[in-house]
């Protein structure tokens, strides 16, 4: 079975300038890609009638589906509209279900329509009404030489209610779509070049219909299987027999699949074990507590946490020697040590983890260059340790930093901290 291929049209001077972050494509890909359709290519342009006529034209070149989002404001710079009736070769007339509904809208909210509104049901007479139930700016849908295209609003709480109403059961009926089913595995503590030597061959002996990504991000790397095919039960099965050849590669890294969270998945071991966790954080500045604070339910196992910045209430408060920062400096494996060691007694948890580093952009010295990150997870038992060496970036450290001590933290979880990355 063909693919059927998309393409979507982002349009708006807000995207370019980087006042709008464009969210919409990805939502759109994902629901497209569950329905067997494939996105080849994402196109912005400004508000401008030609360079918006120019994509349509190549659009229509590449893809069996157009999707066109934004310029459907009732004001004089949304002109998308306009410049899909000149590229149809279509006027623009008073759509009378557009108007009824539009009026309505405006009647629920207890107002009038204005003369600006009204303009709102002015479509191209060749395309189809897409109702727009959260808004005044109706979709369209056009059909020609054997391509879609659709043109809906660029708010997301609009779009989104029209693909899922409208727009995609409309692709359902009007294409031969083939199944697609996609398998995400989250790892971490281990860079996209490692994973990629350690499953090359499996790699390559993966089908045809079944293909490898890898998505890196902040110290985790996604790898997504994506089989195309007819029969969903099929891929699914044959996707997990491909995993089983998989999982014994790389298993000290998984830790989880699908949308799963590396925080997620901690708060997952904790509460199976009945365990709780505090943290002492100097460089990250609370960004590891708030990490582990954003999943819900995480009273049930994190207590707490400290964030004791200054050498003084690294001693003070939490208890950390005196003659250990002298000796070693508040950056150093002997401090975060302790620091992991104290907040547990202090906190009285079954785990404490802690961090001290140089999260830069100053505050180096050659011994201790900036991105010189100390973590450390204790327990009953032990405490582990590791260094990182990380970025002049003081954002992405913070994030780095709090991507590893959490892995580490898992690895502790699951009696796998020996493992190296």
């Amino acid at each position: 079975m063909e693919k059927v291929l998309a393409e979507v049209i982002t349009i708006g001077d807000e995207l370019l300038f980087g006042q709008t972050l464009d969210t919409n494509t990805q939502w759109i890909g994902t629901q497209l890609s569950n329905v067997g359709i494939s996105i080849i290519r994402r196109t912005t342009v400004g508000d401008l009638r030609e360079e918006i006529l120019k994509s349509l034209r190549e659009a229509s070149q590449r893809a069996d589906i157009i999707l066109i989002t934004g310029g459907l404001g009732p004001t004089k710079d949304d002109i998308t509209k306009q410049t899909l009736a000149a590229y149809f070769d279509t006027p623009l007339v008073v759509n009378e279900q557009a108007l009824q509904e539009v009026t309505a809208l405006f009647a629920s909210r207890n107002r009038s329509i204005t003369p600006t509104n009204a303009k709102q049901a002015e479509l191209p007479q060749s395309c189809t009404m897409i109702s727009n139930s959260m808004g005044t700016a109706p979709g369209m849908w056009f059909e020609q030489e054997g391509k879609v295209y659709v043109s809906m609003p660029g708010v997301p709480y609009e779009m989104k209610t029209m693909m899922e109403k409208s727009v995609v059961p409309m692709l359902k009926q009007t294409f031969k779509l083939p199944v697609i089913y996609h398998k995400m595995i989250q790892t971490a503590g281990i860079g996209e070049s490692w994973l990629s030597d350690k499953i090359e061959q499996w790699e390559t002996s993966l089908p045809a219909h079944i293909k490898l990504a890898y998505l890196p991000h902040y110290g985790r790397v996604r790898l997504r299987l994506t089989a195309f095919g007819e029969n969903y039960q099929t891929l699914e099965k044959q996707v997990g027999e491909e995993v089983e050849k998989l999982l014994p590669l790389i298993q000290p890294y998984v830790y989880g699949f699908g949308d799963l969270s590396l925080e997620e998945a901690i708060g997952q071991l904790l509460s199976k074990n009945h365990q709780t966790l505090a943290t002492a954080e100097s460089c990250t500045g609370g960004h590891v507590a708030h990490t582990i604070t954003s999943i819900a339910g995480s009273s049930a196992y994190f207590k707490g946490g400290m964030i004791p910045y200054s050498n003084e209430l690294k001693i003070s408060i939490l208890g950390v020697k005196k003659a250990t920062i002298d000796a070693h400096g508040a950056v150093s494996e002997q401090t975060v040590t302790e620091m992991a060691q104290q907040i547990r007694t202090l906190y009285q948890t079954d785990y404490g983890i802690a961090t001290t580093g140089v999260a830069g952009p100053d505050g180096g010295a050659p011994q201790k260059p900036v991105g010189t990150v100390w973590i450390a997870v204790a327990d009953a038992q032990h405490t582990y340790t590791k260094k990182l060496s990380l970025t002049q970036d003081r954002g992405l450290n913070i994030q780095h930093t709090t991507i590893n001590i959490l892995n580490l933290l898992r690895l502790a979880l699951t009696g796998m901290v020996d493992i190296k990355s």
